[in-house]
């Protein structure tokens, strides 16, 4: 998809820090975009492609549970929707968790993969009960890998 159509009148710039910051591109998205539409230099990319990405994750981890629990508070609805999904989600997946802790977390966010990525492992350490103070330094590490691999791919340094 050609994103500099809906970012024309953006610097080049503003545009890889918008991209990066989406759900659905997140830096996977914004460093070729960077690269290969607007010819950034790879470090330049990158480093706009992670501070990006790393805010939305910030803004998640902060207000996700205040958000999830006026929610509860006012719906019925959330309210049973939130209890099935901790307690589904926490007896289904915590003995993984705890066996391999920050590990797992980093290594989810840093695989460049879809459905991965800072938002999604935002929200899976607000459904682990992770501290924002734990949660936002491992999800930054597993951006940071993550932006280290696309910039890779997008430089073909590994052939694809």
């Amino acid at each position: 998809m050609d994103f500099s159509i809906y970012f024309s009148n953006l610097s080049p710039e503003l545009a890889t820090f918008i991209i990066s910051m989406l759900p659905v591109s997140e830096l996977r998205g914004a460093i070729p975009v960077a690269i290969g539409i607007y010819h950034l230099e790879p470090l330049q990319a990158y480093l706009i492609a992670v501070i990006g990405n790393i805010i939305p994750v910030y803004f998640i981890l902060k207000y996700i549970d205040p958000i999830s629990q006026f929610l509860m508070s006012k719906s019925k609805l959330f309210d049973k929707f939130f209890t099935w999904l901790f307690a589904r989600t926490r007896r289904k997946y915590n003995g993984k968790f705890e066996k391999w802790g920050a590990i797992a977390l980093i290594t989810f966010v840093a695989i460049p993969l879809p459905v991965t990525g800072g938002w999604t492992g935002a929200m899976a350490a607000f459904v682990f009960g992770i501290p924002m103070k734990k949660a936002l330094p491992l999800i930054t590490l597993g951006v940071m890998i993550a932006g280290v691999i696309v910039t890779g791919l997008s430089l073909g340094v590994w052939g694809f």
